[in-house]
């Protein structure tokens, strides 16, 4: 913004882009979501023809291609064994690396050198090592494995941002009063983290939820949500499958609030234990 208070070049530009980012998100998922209210000989397309809610009833039925509800509680038990997985391990691996130890830069390059291989090929080689060892892959050992090399890596990074910026004095300040160790942690430590941690679990729960590539090979007979999505695509010609689109992101959404009325609900006590 200039001296006298215009709005200058820049700002319409990145106001412009920022327009444009708004609309290549929401717009193709906008058109999904009002697709799937068409009436009962409604198509794949504009125009739309009568509204209804007959292809959520037709979800729920049972269907000639396709199996919603079995891959939809898969994903959800698979993203909650990832999510406590990458909340502990990161929470530990963040404690852990506040003290320098010998091969610890070397470690941490391991543990986030997942992220630049591709997906596909982290999926083919966890495919290939478990049926080399007789062990048919399925999605929750081998998937489940698959996608903690994808989440681990987002998980530790966060906890060490977190760390980094943590004052110290707390801890010392409890111990001084006579904590022990677990007190200090407990009492001390953990409040002050839960925000992050809650965010490490959202990130880690989200990411395998709708994890594809590092699913695809590894998933075994039994399909997650992504595939079971990305199969019915090949097969499916009915406005069921936005129906199916609309439904699981709506749930994506009210996890997200949950969060968020969640950490807001956290603060409020931590504000009111503040000023008591």
């Amino acid at each position: 913004m200039r001296r006298d208070g215009r709005r200058g070049p820049a700002f319409w530009l990145l106001g412009g882009f920022f327009v444009l980012f708004v609309l290549f998100l929401y717009g193709p998922l906008s058109t999904i979501v009002l697709l799937s209210f068409q009436g009962p000989d409604g198509g794949l397309t504009f125009p739309m023809n009568g509204v209804s809610l007959n292809w959520f009833r037709n979800l729920f039925e049972k269907q000639a291609v396709g199996d919603f509800g079995g891959s939809f509680l898969r994903s959800l038990i698979l993203g909650v064994m990832v999510m406590a997985t990458t909340v502990a391990v990161s929470l530990l691996a963040g404690l852990a690396f506040r003290r320098r130890f010998r091969g610890a830069t070397f470690l941490f390059y391991l543990a986030v050198a997942s992220l630049i291989v591709p997906s596909i090929l982290v999926s083919l080689g966890v495919g290939l090592g478990f049926q080399i060892a007789g062990v048919p892959p399925a999605w929750y050992s081998s998937a489940f494995g698959a996608q903690l090399t994808w989440t681990l890596p987002f998980g530790l990074l966060i906890m060490f941002a977190v760390f980094n910026r943590f004052n110290r004095s707390y801890e010392e300040a409890a111990r001084d009063l006579g904590a022990s160790s677990w007190q200090t942690f407990s009492n001390v430590v953990l409040p002050i983290i839960l925000p992050s941690l809650i965010g490490v679990g959202l990130f880690g729960f989200t990411l395998s939820y709708d994890e594809f590539a590092r699913t695809l090979m590894t998933a075994g007979t039994f399909n997650t949500l992504p595939l079971e999505i990305y199969g019915m695509t090949t097969n499916v010609t009915t406005p069921v499958l936005y129906a199916l689109g609309t439904l699981t992101t709506l749930f994506s959404f009210l996890i997200i609030l949950g969060v968020l009325a969640t950490i807001l609900v956290l603060r409020a006590r931590r504000a009111r234990r503040t000023a008591g």
